[in-house]
């Protein structure tokens, strides 16, 4: 079993967050914390393999826990779950660490996404031996490569995963075209990685009608909340 801590400043949220855990096979949470004070007080008192860790907390924020962690010699994995959405923020989980960056509101099946990818990363490493350059690559993809669905040949994952992140940091859905733009990509490409996507489940259609009467089609991440 892979043992969990659950840190967020909602006593509901840190609630909701510990039931959707208890769902996917392989985790448990064994202890929750409502402050980063005492996020450190439960891991002094049982260590734990993995920390879902808000960022924004009453006494400081989780990136101040993350780099307290590492400064006692904690070497405790952790996924940020947080409403902070600032490029900053993301930026220094990563330099800090962090294994993933899930942003609020969030439904169960992102987090799984999350906690399946995090599992089959940890059973890759407890292999062991020597790594091919296949092996690490497989390592270092383990966790974004659950994010995006295995694409047919002559379809890169880094620009699926473009348009993941342009999904997941907008307010609400988005048009082929606004995708394109904010990805740096034609509208062709952006259209024809998220008919990939929506058949995968992990984009969802809307549709918006205008005075034309033609209506628009709309994208969201399907796991963002």
């Amino acid at each position: 079993m892979i043992d969990v801590l659950v840190v967020d400043d909602d006593i509901r949220v840190a609630d909701i967050n510990t039931a959707y855990v208890a769902k996917v096979a392989g985790f448990r949470v064994v202890a929750k914390a409502h402050s980063g004070t005492e996020a450190l007080t439960r891991l002094a008192e049982r260590p734990v393999d993995l920390i879902l860790l808000d960022h924004y907390l009453p006494d400081r924020d989780g990136l101040s826990v993350v780099r307290e962690l590492r400064g006692l010699g904690h070497r405790t994995d952790v996924i940020m779950v947080t409403a902070a959405r600032d490029v900053a923020t993301v930026q220094s989980a990563m330099r800090h660490g962090a294994l993933q960056y899930l942003v609020k509101p969030f439904n169960f099946a992102g987090l799984r996404t999350k906690l399946e990818a995090y599992a089959t990363l940890r059973r890759t490493l407890e292999s062991g031996g020597e790594a091919e350059q296949a092996d690490v690559d497989r390592m270092f993809g383990a966790l974004s490569a659950s994010a995006t669905p295995e694409l047919p040949k002559g379809h890169s994952p880094s620009t699926a995963e473009v348009v993941r992140q342009v999904l997941l940091g907008a307010e609400g859905p988005l048009s082929a075209h606004e995708i394109a733009e904010s990805a740096g990509m034609s509208r062709q490409t952006a259209q024809r990685y998220l008919k990939l996507l929506e058949r995968a489940g992990r984009v969802r259609l809307s549709l918006r009608y205008g005075e034309t009467g033609r209506p628009e089609h709309r994208y969201a991440w399907a796991t963002s909340g």
